[in-house]
């Protein structure tokens, strides 16, 4: 067990600092009362506890992110994973797709990817949370960001939707964006889309959180009532859970993207590539990486880091019942945990609906645990790792600690929380190391 690890089953102090986060998070007029509705509306959202990481891990899911992007990106894996797509998300227009997210279990082995994720939410609520605990006392700063790369996330992510505009319009002026989703107001991470809306105003670009349903495809063009009347839509930062968009409330926006009268992200394309979870069953198959070139260094680390997962079928589905406690069985286009099911917790009726729809088995890879105080009492929590990336470059690390079958924000002193990386020449006698439940 390393430092980190040892942490995160010892100390339990509270680091979040409620007042920063409140200015954190209310940075204009129009997010006054964020924190107060939050308390209200989503009390198991932020934890008050950090999660620490080893130098090593940190580095080691770094590399894999990158090389999950260089695979990813090879004409051979994108032949494989669009043979059954159609013509426009065969296409590549340029956009590689905002907030690419990687989600790890933290394992005795290493870091463990779990899934991918195109359109992974919470990064500008995590940005904000980590600078609320990086201000709760004199020694976090110097753990949870010592180059001060929190104080310039905002900056990275305007820049890398600036790269997806550029990849596809050229130096064409930029002038709006749309944060879309089906009733957004009524998402659990709504108060993020307000977020966004609110740092891309405040880069002089017209912001609107806009329904999927609102939108309207006529004359060549995507339109938005709430733009100018002669003026169309720009770029729409997707929030669908509708990857393929082909449910219809969803065909103008699909029509507006076919067209390539719109830059979308992320899209049906980059879903398709990395986050099907049909994509992991490649990841973890030697032959099929081979087949694919994958370079032998980059397979060998995908084999080591990519849990062996398997489709179900009529065929396997005895072999699989036989050892599903070793299994953890998830929709192949699932997202959210949604009907996603540990093996032991299988019942007859829940294994037939997993057989008959469109599964993938996973070897199980338990979380890890963060010890945190609840009510001046310490339990443990479950905990996951998200990566959030951009072209292979890992952005933002963030933490989710829950209790129970999958994660979720209904645990009490769990939710998203932010990771330190401890230095790799910590002291045992630093003041880091004296936290203690004790001190709470």
């Amino acid at each position: 067990m390393n430092l980190a690890d040892s942490l995160n089953l010892a100390c339990a102090c509270r680091t979040l600092d409620a007042q920063q986060l409140r200015a954190e998070l209310e940075t204009s007029p129009a997010l006054v009362g964020m924190v107060d509705r939050l308390a209200l509306s989503h009390p198991h959202l932020f934890a008050s506890t950090a999660v620490f990481l080893d130098p090593q891990t940190r580095d080691e899911i770094a590399q894999a992110v990158a090389t999950l992007d260089r695979v990813c990106a090879l004409p051979a894996w994108q032949d494989h994973a669009l043979k059954d797509a159609d013509a426009q998300t065969r296409q590549d227009r340029g956009p590689q797709g905002v907030f690419m997210g990687y989600d790890f279990h933290l394992s005795t082995e290493g870091p463990r990817l779990i899934e991918i994720n195109t359109n992974a939410g919470g990064a500008f609520l995590n940005a904000a949370l980590a600078r609320a605990h990086r201000a709760c006392c004199a020694a976090m700063p110097a753990f949870m960001d010592p180059g001060g790369e929190l104080d310039r996330t905002e900056a990275v992510i305007v820049d890398m939707f600036r790269r997806e505009w550029q990849a596809q319009r050229g130096e064409r002026p930029w002038r709006n964006v749309l944060i879309v989703d089906d009733a957004p107001e009524a998402q659990y991470l709504a108060p993020e889309f307000a977020l966004a809306r609110d740092l891309f105003a405040a880069h002089g670009l017209q912001a609107v959180v806009a329904d999927a349903g609102e939108l309207q495809w006529r004359d060549g063009a995507l339109w938005h009532p709430a733009l100018p009347a002669d003026e169309p839509v720009d770029l729409v930062y997707n929030r669908l859970t509708d990857f393929a968009l082909n449910q219809p409330g969803h065909a103008a926006l699909r029509s507006a993207w076919a067209a390539d009268a719109v830059v979308l992200t992320p899209h049906p394309r980059a879903y398709t590539l990395a986050a099907d979870k049909r994509r992991l069953i490649d990841l973890s198959d030697p032959d099929r990486l081979g087949a694919l070139g994958v370079d032998p260094a980059d397979r060998n680390q995908l084999l080591r880091v990519v849990p062996a997962t398997v489709a179900v079928t009529a065929d396997n589905a005895e072999a699989l019942w036989a050892r599903r406690r070793e299994l953890f069985f998830k929709p192949a286009t699932g997202f959210g945990a949604r009907a996603a099911y540990r093996g032991d917790k299988l019942t007859q009726r829940v294994w037939r609906e997993i057989v008959a729809g469109d599964y993938v088995a996973q070897a199980l890879v338990p979380p890890s645990e963060r010890l945190v105080n609840v009510n001046g009492q310490t339990q443990r929590l479950k905990l996951d790792l998200r990566a959030y990336a951009y072209r292979g470059q890992v952005q933002l690390l963030a933490a989710r600690t829950w209790s129970g079958q999958t994660t979720n924000f209904r645990t009490e002193g769990g939710g998203f929380s932010p990771v330190v990386v401890l230095s790799p020449t910590l002291a045992p006698d630093h003041p880091l190391i004296s936290f203690s439940p004790d001190a709470l």
